[in-house]
């Protein structure tokens, strides 16, 4: 590989006097720029011929990895495959460029695709309304909890303050709840990894006036169904508090069960991470919230419009791409491919909790500790082979967790050469351990020092002050 491009910034290409590109006479006029916004010296930008910016943008770009061009188990926060088509649905011009502020009596066609989605969201999840508004899934979650809020004020319910969390739970949870106004009270896991049944009835009948809402992912962040729902609702609803469902592990319930079936009052979905958007690097989003018959009176104002509606547009897509009769599949195929890893890698990798998992499972790190290679060699060595690492160090049940999700649209042979490069890298942290401690060696750059970029960010690239011939 030539290095001389790949290795430079934009500014180390620059060479004074070069441009890529030519603008066209002003023939607008001109406007006298006041002196106080006006720059005393030019601007610190490379100059470079558009052959050697098209060059360097391209390699940078190939120095990314994405799910078209190799396996992110990273899972559903949208690492994985998202149809091509939905990005072309999502890209129509009548769509596109709408505005929000257009008259209503112009956009019935988009109105009737957020009422369509709608309904297609309350079949697949047992629940009677959405609202849209909502960017992201943290928002979502809330906009859930100014839902239950409000519910609890209607009734002049106004002691109603504390929200249960599992410990196992996702970190927007006591977040949300904390932005929310309320207070966390946590409730423990158990050693198979769901709620503790007996410590919720201990907070229940010590602080049951005062419950808002209990907050639950299902599957839960360990990938495992939660069985005792049923009666962690009724324990809920005979306190006098809603049930909140966080919708970011949804992929494997689609066709199985429905939340609201299960007892849930009020949820959100990331449709960013279930129903097509590519998310990773930050976005966009969207995280429409569901409610049972009754609570839709007591939605928040959190927004004067319809959230990403281009990412509506795409979950729509999505979803009737699938069809009723294929959407069921979305949720078995995610657990078998789960499963099918797992069971493939538990030898060599410590599970600390044994059984059938969903979407998702945790091992905690290496099997044979003696090696001293941590869960972040592993991650750091899988990209000499070509793989994005899983997630790392959560949940934080764990010391070394290493959570792998490998998505329901992942083929057999891909699996298989995921799982032949993590049994190699436990074959290495054996024999060669030292390999994997420095890995990764086959990328752009080393091993970089997290907690000195973390205190030191250089975000800026300092001018030299001299010109290059």
């Amino acid at each position: 590989m030539n290095n001389r491009l790949y290795g430079n910034l934009i500014f180390e290409l620059s060479r004074k006097g070069r441009k890529g590109y030519s603008l066209p006479k002003n023939r607008m006029g001109g406007y006298e720029i006041p002196s106080m916004m006006r720059r005393t010296t030019d601007a610190a930008l490379p100059e470079c011929d558009e052959l050697t910016v098209v060059r360097h943008y391209t390699n940078l770009s190939l120095n990314n990895f994405g799910v078209d061009n190799g396996f992110y188990p990273l899972g559903s926060c949208t690492m994985k495959y998202n149809p091509k088509i939905n990005e072309e649905m999502a890209a129509l011009p009548s769509f596109l460029y709408l505005h929000p502020e257009q008259p209503t009596e112009t956009v019935k066609g988009a109105e009737a695709v957020v009422t369509l989605l709608e309904r297609s969201l309350c079949s697949l999840t047992g629940l009677a309304h959405f609202t849209f508004k909502p960017y992201a899934g943290a928002h979502g979650e809330l906009t859930g909890l100014m839902t239950i809020d409000n519910y609890h004020r209607s009734h002049n319910d106004m002691g109603r303050k504390k929200v249960i969390v599992p410990d196992s739970a996702h970190g927007t949870n006591p977040a949300s709840a904390a932005v929310c106004g309320l207070e966390v009270v946590e409730v423990k896991s158990m050693a198979d990894g769901t709620v503790d049944v007996e410590d919720l009835k201990r907070i229940v009948s010590e602080q049951g006036t005062e419950i808002s809402a209990m907050m639950m992912t299902n599957p839960n962040t360990l990938g495992l169904f939660e069985k005792s729902i049923p009666e962690i609702a009724s324990l809920i609803h005979t306190c006098g508090g809603l049930m909140y469902y966080d919708g970011a592990n949804l992929n494997p319930m689609l066709g199985t069960c429905r939340p609201g079936d299960m007892g849930f009052d009020v949820m959100h979905i990331n449709l960013h991470k279930t129903f097509s958007t590519p998310h990773g690097g930050g976005g966009p989003g969207a995280g429409p919230v569901g409610v049972r018959e009754g609570l839709q009176d007591f939605f928040p104002v959190v927004s004067p419009y319809h959230g990403n509606f281009s990412v509506m547009l795409r979950a729509y897509a999505y979803i009737l791409t699938l069809g009723r009769e294929h959407v069921k599949e979305v949720g078995s195929l995610a657990t078998l491919n789960a499963n099918y890893v797992k069971e493939s890698l538990k030898d060599v990798y410590e599970l600390p909790i044994d059984g059938l998992c969903c979407h998702e499972f945790v091992f905690d790190g290496l099997k044979d500790k003696s090696t001293g290679v941590t869960t972040m060699d592993v991650a750091k060595r899988l990209l000499d082979y070509g793989y994005h690492a899983p997630t790392i160090y959560f949940p934080l049940l764990f010391h070394e967790s290493l959570m792998v999700e490998p998505t329901e649209n992942e083929s057999k042979e891909t699996l298989d050469g995921f799982i032949a490069v993590m049994r190699r890298i436990a074959e290495e942290a054996k024999t060669t351990p030292d390999e994997v401690k420095s890995a990764p060696h086959l990328t752009p750059i080393g091993r970089v020092d997290d907690v000195l970029a973390a205190k030191h960010p250089i975000v800026t690239y300092q001018q030299l002050l001299h010109d290059k011939d």
